[in-house]
């Protein structure tokens, strides 16, 4: 008889220090230096520079002069020989049209509006990245420490039944089973640690500047935020930043449709001539007006930019769509992972207690071994599974709360 109960100890090493763990997570500091350093961040920060420079422009694009100058040399007859030298100057600037400067740099601050926006949405989607990633590592990580005392708790098994063996107490088609199960064992731990390696390296790779602890921490146990979940539902949609981008694109599509319209009409330029003929006997100065004349090149760009504003509407509307729709499915995620890991969780404890019943029945020689094994396997797997369902939850929980801007990106 074995005297030995190997999955209780996994419960203790698995199960417990979970209970006693505070935080899981990296420090804050940390994880906001590391979305920083994202080349997707730093490219929208490139963007909102490049959209501040733009807006700088349009507020200026009126404030340019043209020179324009011709200087030459004239023979006229009965003169003589001598020749006149003549001159041409004038200078010009373009004015704008009446309400056509305003929408210049209402588009420009708008174009800022979009940009800063779509930073900040930069580092959500980087801030959703990492959280994905951590996760993936801690979950694979806690699967191959419930792999790993699994193999442990078979090959303890497995030395005390040869022992037994040895002494004709047990038969050898014991320790063949009780083998079987260990090398059973020692592939699917091999398999989880493949896993857990594989999920650090995307990690590490993804997010250099993130420091990390030689083992993943283990994940302590999951708890709903305290705030109500339909109150972070309607903050996801409240702080969007996406939706916020796509608000400013559509305005600044309207104001740009305006810009085209108004253009119809160019702008005139204004400017002073002076000039000097037959040698200075003829001097003057005088001003200068040009005007293109519009055509159906104006019209066809009024037109376009006019569509270009019903699509950035179109596309306005779909984005709320998409963020009530994350929003919604954020929730559901949330309050679903949880009840998953509790379930996960009660079915551990009563696949513990039937293990410990199963054991105490080998050892009143009413179970064979075969049985016993057949529990540990269900008990290894009851661990398994929560282990991964407590890491899911955790997931889906600050999945909530960075869409929210409740964490690491907090507004």
């Amino acid at each position: 008889m074995i005297r030995r109960l190997p999955l209780l100890a996994l419960l203790l090493g698995t199960v417990a220090a979970p209970l006693a763990a505070q935080n899981a997570l990296p420090p804050e500091a940390a994880v906001i230096e590391a979305i920083d350093q994202q080349p997707s961040v730093l490219a929208a920060d490139a963007r909102l520079e490049a959209a501040r420079a733009e807006a700088r422009t349009l507020r200026g694009s009126a404030s340019s002069f043209n020179f324009q100058g011709t200087h030459s040399r004239r023979w006229a007859q009965g003169l003589g020989q001598n020749a006149m030298a003549e001159f041409d100057v004038q200078i010009t600037r373009p004015v704008r049209l009446p309400g056509k400067g305003r929408l210049d740099r209402d588009a420009g601050e708008l174009g800022i509006t979009s940009a800063e926006n779509r930073a900040e949405d930069a580092r959500h989607q980087a801030a959703t990245l990492l959280n994905d990633l951590w996760w993936d590592w801690l979950g694979a990580s806690a699967e191959a420490r419930v792999d790993a005392q699994s193999v442990a708790n078979y090959e303890a098994s497995l030395a005390a039944i040869r022992r037994r063996v040895s002494l004709r107490d047990m038969a050898t088609l014991d320790a063949d089973q009780t083998e079987a199960a260990l090398g059973e064992a020692r592939t699917q731990a091999a398999q989880s640690q493949g896993r857990a390696e594989l999920a650090r390296s995307r990690l590490a790779t993804r997010f250099p500047t993130l420091p990390l602890p030689a083992e993943a921490p283990d994940a302590p146990v999951p708890q709903l935020p305290a705030e109500a979940l339909d109150a972070l539902a309607a903050q996801v949609i409240e702080r969007s930043h996406e939706i916020a981008a796509a608000n400013a694109d559509a305005e600044r599509a309207a104001v740009m449709a305006e810009r085209a319209r108004k253009d119809r009409l160019a702008d005139p330029s204004l400017g002073v001539r002076l000039f000097s003929e037959f040698g200075g006997l003829e001097r003057g100065a005088g001003l200068v007006i040009s005007m293109p004349f519009g055509g159906t090149g104006r019209r066809a760009e009024a037109d376009r930019m006019a569509s270009e504003g019903q699509a950035a509407d179109a596309e306005r509307a779909a984005v709320r769509i998409d963020v009530q729709e994350i929003a919604m499915r954020d929730v559901t995620r949330a309050r679903s992972a949880m009840q998953t890991w509790q379930m996960a969780r009660d079915a551990l404890n009563a696949q513990v207690a039937a293990l410990a019943k199963t054991r105490r029945g080998h050892q009143l020689g009413a179970i064979d071994l075969a049985d016993v094994l057949q529990a540990e396997r269900l008990a290894h797997a009851a661990f398994r599974a929560e282990a991964m369902a407590r890491a899911e939850a955790h997931r889906a929980i600050n999945c909530l709360l960075i869409d929210s801007h409740n964490l690491w990106i907090a507004d």
